[in-house]
């Protein structure tokens, strides 16, 4: 059991460093964008499986 506390321990520390940081809110911009790119991939991806007659796999 002590073992888990001083893990989470320090996993807080580390969440707070980054949080206080101002890290956080750039990856959370990144993670944003990169979503996006990701969406409008599987978007061109699907119009291409479909103009060549293939089912998309799910």
């Amino acid at each position: 059991m002590l073992g888990w506390a001083l893990t989470f321990l320090i996993i807080a520390i580390v969440a707070a460093v980054f949080g206080f940081g101002g890290i956080a809110g750039t990856a959370a911009g990144i993670a944003k964008i990169i979503f996006f790119v990701f969406v409008v991939l599987l978007v061109i991806s699907l119009i291409m499986n479909a103009l060549r007659g293939k089912a998309p796999r799910l």
